[in-house]
């Protein structure tokens, strides 16, 4: 028998708080003390980026949710009230990563800074959030890829009873694809977290890099899902996507079958292009001299400079007393005479 898990972690009252919440909070959470760390390394205050997360977190949350209603408007139109339902699943990441990413720059810029810099202290937390927040997929059994054998899920993945069953849903077993985009994010994360300790690195780079690694991750994942928002494109560019996912046919992959009809998956096509455009802005921003600044560089407000508190050496005290000394015996007598 197979016990799926119970998406409402607990409820007070006529409230219940749900796991998919939970996790998406813990996710944002535990992104936002790497970021604190990464901060402290510059001299930055903590508080700095936890107004950043007070804020891009809702827009995120926002975004994401405004780009999959968007998309599968049939689905909500009729039903309104639904649109607000985001515990009940139904976000969608490149919208997440839109929203941020505006309430990054409004932010940013208000409070002076360079935006490359602070979202390169940010891209690591933004990687490992997204790895833990593909567990509440799991606790919702969505966003899931196309059907396997139980065999194939015990035997060929090894994994455990409580991923196997969660993954048995309306009497079928399917590709676990939170797991697999989990896996190449922590991947990731360790990766970014390499990357940003080598001198080469310049401003802007650690963050496109992330777009570029979860680019990759996402275009070849994407396929094996069954709710891919997708449109129907012309053949030549549904064949090269198809091309460039071939060599998962050669380790016996199937892709899943497209739930709205169409040959071109908008996930797919939106990791190519990001990954293009990646590249070509990082190689822009060096030729250009928009990337001076490296990594390590000190991160200092736009246009300003620390002030630096100087201690009194004894040599600057001496000189003082000097001058105090001399100041005084070259004062004319006032004319007062004691008593």
């Amino acid at each position: 028998m197979y016990l799926a898990m119970n998406p409402i972690a607990f409820g007070i009252g006529p409230l219940q708080v749900h796991w998919y919440g939970i996790i998406l909070g813990s996710a944002a959470l535990i992104g936002l003390l790497l970021a604190i760390q990464e901060g402290k390394r510059f001299g930055m205050n903590p508080d700095f980026f936890m107004d950043l997360v007070l804020l891009g977190v809702p827009s995120a949350i926002i975004g994401a949710r405004i780009y999959y209603v968007a998309f599968k408007w049939e689905d909500y139109k009729d039903n309104l009230p639904q649109v607000f339902a985001v515990w009940n699943g139904g976000i969608a990441i490149y919208g997440a990563l839109i929203g941020a990413i505006l309430a990054a720059v409004f932010y940013v810029r208000r409070k002076g800074y360079s935006f490359w810099r602070i979202v390169d202290v940010c891209a690591p937390g933004l990687i490992v959030g997204q790895a833990i927040g593909r567990w509440g997929n799991f606790i919702n059994q969505e966003a899931h890829g196309g059907p396997v054998s139980e065999s194939f899920l015990r035997n060929s993945l090894h994994l455990p009873d409580f991923i196997v069953n969660q993954m048995y849903i309306d009497g079928q077993f399917y590709h676990p694809t939170f797991l697999y985009e989990s896996l190449w994010n922590i991947a990731g994360l360790l990766f970014l977290l390499w990357l940003r300790r080598r001198p080469f690195l310049r401003a802007g780079e650690l963050f496109m890099s992330y777009f570029v690694w979860y680019s990759i991750g996402r275009f070849f994942i994407e396929a094996f899902r069954t709710d891919s928002l997708d449109f129907t494109g012309p053949a030549w560019l549904a064949a090269l996507m198809n091309g460039l996912w071939a060599p998962m046919h050669w380790f016996g992959f199937e892709q899943g079958f497209m739930t709205y009809g169409g040959n071109v998956r908008i996930s797919q096509l939106l990791a190519v292009l990001i990954v293009l455009a990646a590249f070509a802005l990082m190689i822009y921003r060096r030729k250009s001299g928009a990337a001076a600044e490296r990594y390590a560089d000190p991160i200092l407000p736009i246009g300003g400079t620390k002030a630096v508190k100087e201690e009194p050496t004894q040599e600057t005290t001496d000189n003082k007393i000097e001058s105090a000394i001399a100041e005084e015996s070259n004062k004319e007598p006032s004319g007062k005479s004691g008593e």
